[in-house]
Formats: C-alpha cells, structure tokens, sequence
C-alpha cells in the first residue's frame, strides 16, 4: 500500500538542510509506528514537487535511508519502508495537559449528563450475550448487500454516489418508503411528507428542535428510550414523564398542557408492551382535544411475530396531528444509521431545512445501496428471516424463564427482540450485571430507562437478537443461578 504524498510536510523553522529534514521525516515517521513495514514511499519526483524540492535533495535522503536499512528498493517499482527497519518503540502516554481556559465558564450549553447504559463495545466474546439492538451477523445477508453496494458504486449511478443533494433525498429511496414501507403500516405519504434521516434517533432529535421550545410541554413515556430523554432536555422544554402500563401509555394521564407527546405504539420502549387499538384511537382523541401533536416511534414494527401488527397510529390520523419515525438501523443492521420522518409538508419542510443547516444529507451512497436491497426484495427476505429465528429464540427464552422462576415485567402481545424483567424491590440490577459477567453472561440494567432521581434499580432487559437459540437456556439457568446464591 503506497503511503500518500499529502501526510508529508516540512515543518517552518526546522533545523539543518532540506536533506537531513527529510531524512528526519521519513524516519520519524517509521519510528512512530505511521509508515508501516512493506509500505510504498511516494516517488521521489512526486515528493519533491510536494515538498517544492529539488528531485535530487529528495533523492539523496531515500538513498540515505536505503544505506541505514529505513528503506528498501525494489527494481524500477521504487522505495518501502525496509522489513528490517527498526521496530517503533513503545512510547509512555504523555501527560495529561492544563488547559488555561476555564470551560466551566467558555462552555454555553451542556449535552453531557445524561444516563446512558453501559454497553460493553467488546459483547460478541461473551458466550451469553442478552443484549438489545445489535446484529446477528448469521442472519444478515452480506452477499446481496455487498451486491447491491456495488451496484450503487457503479457509473451507473455515480450522479447519486457523487451529488450534493443540499436538503434533498435519494428519490428512489423515498419512492420505495411511500410506496411499499408506509402501506404496511397503513400509511399513505407523498415524497414531500417524508425525510430521510441518520438513524431514529435523529429524527427525534430534529423533531425535538422544531416543536418544542422552553415555553413548552413534551410527555414521554415512564420508563422510556433514554437518549429521547436526554434530547428533550437539551431542547430545555418541560419534560412530563407518564408512567406506562401493559397496555403503554396511559392518555387519561397527559396533562392538558402537553403540546408535544412521545410514544412507541407497536412496542413500548423498554418494555415492549404494545398499545391496544381502543387505546390509540383514545390517545388520538385525547390528543385532539388538548391541541397536542404525537410523535410516533414506530421502531421494530417488523418484528411481530406472535400476532399481526396493529396499523400504526399515523394511519389512523386524519388531522395531520401525528409525526411517524420509521428506522432501517434495527431491522439490517445499527450502523447503517438510516432512519426517516412522515408528517404534514410544513413540518417536513422545516425539518428539512434544519438537516440541511447541520449536516445537508445522509450519504448519498448509503441511501442508494439501501434503496437498491430495498426494491429487489432481499429486505423482505431478510425480514423473513430474522422474524422466524426471532420467533424461535423467544419461545425457547419464554420457556428457559418459566422454568428457572425469573421474573418477567411485562411481555410485550405482538414480539419484539427483548423482555423486560424485574428482580426483587430491593436488589440492584447494576450488581447483578456486574456479578454476571464474570459468569459470560451480558443483561441490560434497566434504571437508565426511568425519569427522576429515584429511578427503581430492580428492573432489566434480556435481548435475544444476538445470541444464538442453543446457548439461550444455558445463559438463562447462569442468570438464575448467580440470583439464588447468597
């Protein structure tokens, strides 16, 4: 691999000639651990027009470096870093530095502070991983997305790979979102009601900046996803956190001054319960009357296997009152970051315009690979999949539960990827987590998900989209074990 001519400089005041500084250059470079053992130098006219040298300067520096065994030659194909040049020495971590400026007082807002679970980076060496939202790499399908990304980097398509859409988005993408995605949940959009977006997560976020402001009200779910929390503080409105039920949220509780109401339907966040049809159509009424707007998490929607899903409430909206989060990053894979919003045109233009101010558009290259997985059908192939093996791995958990005597909050009706589970009032899920690692086995801690200082402790999550279906009773039986000892 040839080591780019652009990470080369001289630096203004250095000390002896062009030649020696060169020298040091290089050499530093390889002491340093940057230019690695086998790795191409550029060529010495390409340096020197660089470095605005003379070729020869630049010349008698490589062949320097050859004499010292830094460098290697190879015929007419020029010069590598030598098999033989020293080993970059292991180097003790500078010192921490004084910053002079006092940030305390520099800073003017604050997005640290929030609650955020400890998810150990590391989670796919552990045997018994119970962990939400990552992916099984024996359930993706690598091929076709491989085929696809490489359809979307063909000439083909280079307009879409290489534009810069300003505030504009992927057409096909939308297209296949207006015209297949949307429907199964009931939804009727025209392309300039929906946005794509990095992630769920995001369209949150630009939802939070539009509707709400320091004057205003936002209710959210009690327990619920715990960076919409943090977002809803950083936006600096009012924050009315309503606990939920086995049936979600509660309407008959929203306070009437709530302009803005947050909540996931189809699966209750974190604890999958899934809202019944006379419940939303209640939350929409209630809605209506107070003049508030809903935001709709429709997140893992796809995942309902035990029964059908319920129409998502967007398609029962007739007054524009519901703003849909739709997410592509839980059913491939959460890297993708590809998420979008359906709402009435004005909103969506606003939102529009905010993307557009703080980062245009997601890559245009992602959205065309997606559109293409999308539109020839392995997505729902992949759906398929994953719900069948989803559907398998809860009934084999559901039984391994029932038969170690663990504790099960609430269960969602349709599916989903996780249980919430609930210990004893008085132990500490935090412990129990921390106990269990050293046992291979990964839980979620759940008091992250609650609003307040107080937030009860004895609540948890089991994720079961990542550990593979034979190892689920063991993991189960380790996780009751560690709970029985004293």
């Amino acid at each position: 691999m040839a080591i780019s001519v652009e990470t080369f400089f001289l630096a203004p005041g250095s000390q002896g000639t062009l030649q020696a500084q060169i020298q040091q250059m290089i050499a530093e470079g390889i002491l340093s651990g940057r230019f690695r053992r086998g790795e191409k130098l550029p060529s010495s006219r390409k340096l020197a027009s660089h470095l605005n040298v003379s070729r020869i300067t630049v010349t008698l520096a490589y062949t320097e470096l050859l004499a010292n065994d830094y460098l290697s030659s190879r015929g007419r194909s020029g010069y590598f870093v030598s098999e033989n040049a020293p080993v970059p020495p292991s180097f003790s971590p500078p010192k921490k530095r004084e910053d002079t400026v006092d940030w305390t007082r520099a800073l003017g807002r604050r997005f640290t502070g929030g609650v955020t679970p400890d998810k150990p980076k590391d989670w796919a060496k552990y045997r018994y991983p119970f962990v939400y939202g990552q992916t099984d790499p024996s359930l993706f399908d690598h091929a076709n997305w491989r085929l696809c990304a490489l359809q979307a980097l063909g000439q083909k398509d280079f307009t879409a790979l290489t534009s810069d859409y300003y505030d504009q988005d992927d057409p096909e993408l939308v297209e296949f979102i207006a015209r297949n995605t949307l429907p199964r949940r009931g939804i009727i959009a025209r392309p300039e009601e929906i946005l794509i977006t990095l992630g769920a997560q995001n369209a949150l976020w630009i939802t939070a900046q539009i509707l709400l402001t320091q004057r205003r009200t936002a209710a959210i779910e009690n327990p619920c996803y715990h960076a919409l929390r943090d977002i809803l503080n950083q936006s600096r409105c009012h924050v009315e956190p309503i606990d939920v039920d086995t049936d979600g949220l509660d309407p008959a509780q929203i306070p009437p001054e709530t302009d803005v109401i947050f909540t996931t339907p189809s699966h209750q966040c974190p604890t999958t319960a899934t809202m019944p049809m006379s419940r939303r159509h209640a939350l929409l009424d209630h809605a209506r009357d107070i003049d508030a707007l809903v935001v709709e998490d429709d997140y893992e929607f796809e995942m309902s296997f035990t029964d059908s899903p319920s129409p998502a409430l967007k398609s029962l909206d007739t007054e524009g009152r519901v703003i849909y989060v739709g997410s592509f990053s839980k059913s491939l894979f959460p890297g993708l970051r590809l998420g979008y919003l359906v709402g009435s045109e004005s909103f969506i233009r606003e939102a529009r315009a905010l993307r557009a101010s703080v980062l245009r558009h997601p890559p245009g290259h992602i959205q065309r690979t997606a559109a293409y997985f999308l539109s020839l059908g392995h997505y729902d192939a992949l759906i398929r999949r994953i719900r069948e093996a989803l559907k398998t791995r809860r009934a084999i958990m559901q039984t391994a539960i029932d038969q170690s005597g663990l504790d099960v909050a609430c269960a969602g009706a349709f599916g989903g990827s996780s249980f919430w589970m609930q210990l004893q009032a008085d132990r500490d899920s935090q412990d129990l987590a921390d106990t269990l690692r050293n046992h291979d086995v990964l839980i979620e801690p759940g008091s992250s998900f609650f609003s307040g200082e107080h937030a009860p402790k004895h609540f948890y999550r089991l994720g079961y989209s990542s550990i593979p279906a034979d190892r689920i009773p063991d993991g189960i039986a380790r996780i009751a074990s560690v709970l029985k000892s004293p």
